[in-house]
């Protein structure tokens, strides 16, 4: 038996738990993009990644934080290490949930609900938070099952009623299934996983393709072999920063916060002895239009400056787009991840190695505080608030 734990708005819910006036009132995190909302602002239709004016339209009395991610990290790890406790089979899926194979367990600490009900109750009592737990067979069902039970709420779905909880639900609760697959369905009649189920498998890979039409009609009939893996290195590191649309940035402001994003992912880059060779940029407009951009190096680095060197060359090459549509917000990846200890030396050495440096600053950053050593270009500008993008698997 698997076990989906689902931490219940976040980020919102760490501001409740510390801040006791805003316990029961309608909250958001972040002004100019919403990270997260209380379930009291969901009420209103508020939700993650909608722009603020429009959040404080359809909630005018909601209160808005700004968001405290170290003390977000902090909470993720005392929940994380609850996880562990419970059993060593844990797979992370962002900060705030994750599944546990608790299957070998019963003769120890239980059956899956108990083992469910006392992981629930430590993380109320031990880190102050609310949390949902689903438990199916199946990693998919069980996620399914924490998403109904939502929130603060546990949700057992039997092995003899598989298919009589999964069927009746809609579409959208398939993974996989976004607005563009949800109204092809629609289209079609199709508004259940049951009615999903019921279409033999060439039909739905002639309605939506080879992939998606396999993996639909897998999950509707719940098979997803996949166990829970333990220890999965991350394939990507990034950040990103809501920049708000309040006005509209020169390039120059715009490259500030660049130079912050990616001073902060090599800093983790470093941290994780890891190295890579992909730049990653992504850029959100005014008209939530967005665009990626991505280079490719000859040569691994975990060296912060060819690394910000390539970033400012993918800004520039969108700056007519920059201009024309305004920018609110920007991100940066840092993928095709290695090893540093694997790299291999390449000749000619270098006549003067500067690789060292960035490792100095690093060491300077967790003794004094990461203002202690600043990049000019950040010289009187506050770090400001950005947003760590989810470690992606």
């Amino acid at each position: 038996m698997i076990l989906h734990a689902d931490l219940d708005s976040f980020y919102a819910s760490v501001e409740q738990r510390d801040e006791p006036s805003l316990r029961g009132r309608p909250v958001v995190v972040g002004g100019g993009v919403v990270l997260a909302a209380s379930y009291e602002a969901k009420a209103f239709g508020v939700r993650s990644a909608m722009g603020g004016r429009q959040a404080r339209l359809l909630c005018p009395h909601a209160i808005v934080v700004r968001p405290r991610f170290e003390c977000y990290v902090e909470a993720s790890r005392q929940v994380f290490a609850i996880f562990r406790d419970v059993t060593p089979l844990v797979e992370g899926i962002s900060v705030d949930e994750a599944f546990l194979d608790v299957g070998g367990l019963g003769q120890v600490s239980g059956t899956p609900v108990e083992i469910a009900v006392g992981l629930r109750e430590r993380v109320r009592d031990e880190v102050g938070l609310a949390i949902t737990v689903g438990i199916a067979r199946t990693k998919f069902l069980a996620k399914v099952a924490s998403g109904v039970a939502k929130p603060d709420g546990l949700r057992l779905v039997p092995a003899d009623g598989e298919l009589a909880f999964l069927h009746p639900l809609p579409v959208q609760k398939l993974w996989g299934v976004g607005a563009v697959t949800t109204a092809k369905l629609h289209d079609r009649g199709l508004f259940t996983v049951g009615e999903v189920a019921a279409l033999p498998l060439d039909v739905l890979v002639a309605m939506l393709g080879a992939g998606s039409g396999r993996h639909l009609h897998a999950l509707a009939h719940n098979r997803d072999p996949r166990p829970v893996v333990v220890g999965r290195r991350r394939r990507s590191i990034g950040a990103q920063h809501a920049l708000g649309s309040r006005r509209r940035l020169s390039l120059d402001e715009i490259d500030k916060t660049l130079v912050g994003l990616v001073d902060k992912t090599c800093r983790r880059l470093r941290k994780a002895r890891r190295v890579c060779r992909t730049m990653v940029l992504r850029l959100r407009f005014e008209d939530f239009t967005r665009i990626t951009r991505s280079h490719t190096t000859l040569r691994a680095t975990w060296e912060t400056a060819p690394l910000l060197a390539t970033a400012r060359t993918l800004l520039a090459a969108v700056e007519p787009l920059v201009h024309e549509r305004g920018c609110t917000l920007i991100g940066v990846s840092l993928t095709n991840l290695d090893d540093a200890d694997e790299r291999q030396l390449e000749l000619p050495f270098a006549a003067k190695d500067t690789s060292a440096l960035d490792p100095v600053l690093d060491t300077l950053h967790e003794r004094f505080g990461r203002d202690s050593v600043r990049r000019a270009a950040l010289l009187g500008r506050s770090a400001g608030p950005d947003m760590p993008m989810l470690e992606q698997d």
